[in-house]
């Protein structure tokens, strides 16, 4: 089943056109990696398709219209979003952020996730439950702000650079969570900057180069593709 499809995305920032005919499908339970390198439009197509940033073109989420729809609105359809900056509640506790995920009306394990879930998979979040979330670790406040969006029980997840300045040890348990992801039926579109992690979990990559779509296959064709790693992704 389809769960998402983007068909000729435009955006703008001002008079920038950013994305520039993005087409994309991802199916459910799919893991699909957008690689790319800094300023070709990834985050911008997470923006896009959540609706904080105006789109042009279609975007179908479970064969729904849902270009030009508002954020809140989008996410009560089943949309998660994890951006890039790792926003979490000040003055909180941990497990205080984690109820702030759930959606109006749902109780704790009601879907497919429940926060002794989140204790479960992460024991640092478990030992800080009860403490101000802002005391924690950058890598550990990458968790929360994952665990929170899953809070909400999606059936899609976008995630945004959630490896970037995490140990290697953080880095392989967002591997194992995104894996989880995926086992419970959960798409997720995953904009990673380090390949390596991207090729070893994904399903499916996407490369994004000056506002579109430049390849479209598995790791294993990307790999064999030398042409477009080193004109679109390596430095």
């Amino acid at each position: 089943m389809s769960m998402l499809e983007v068909t000729d995305l435009h955006a703008f920032y001002g008079k920038s056109h950013i994305l520039q005919g993005v087409n994309m499908q991802i199916r459910e339970g799919e893991i699909v990696a957008l690689l790319g390198r800094n300023g070709v439009g990834r985050s911008t197509t997470c923006k896009a398709i959540m609706g904080e940033v105006e789109p042009q073109g279609s975007v179908k989420f479970k064969g729904q219209e849902i270009a030009g729809k508002k954020a809140y609105e989008i996410a009560k359809l089943g949309i998660g979003y994890v951006p890039e900056n790792r926003d979490i509640f000040k003055g909180l506790t941990t497990r205080q952020n984690l109820i702030l995920g759930l959606k109006p009306g749902q109780k704790d394990g009601q879907g497919r996730w429940k926060m002794q879930d989140m204790f479960d998979m992460f024991e640092n979040l478990a030992r800080r439950a009860d403490v101000e979330a802002t005391v924690m670790s950058g890598g550990e406040q990458q968790m929360l702000t994952m665990c929170r969006t899953l809070m909400g029980d999606p059936d899609f997840v976008m995630i945004d650079e959630p490896t970037e300045g995490l140990s290697p040890q953080m880095t392989q348990k967002v591997a194992e969570l995104l894996q989880e992801i995926a086992r419970r039926g959960i798409a997720t579109l995953l904009v990673e900057q380090k390949l390596a992690i991207a090729m070893d979990i994904a399903h499916r990559v996407y490369v994004m180069g000056h506002g579109h779509v430049v390849f479209e296959g598995t790791p294993d064709e990307l790999r064999a593709r030398d042409d477009v790693r080193k004109e679109w992704l390596e430095v």
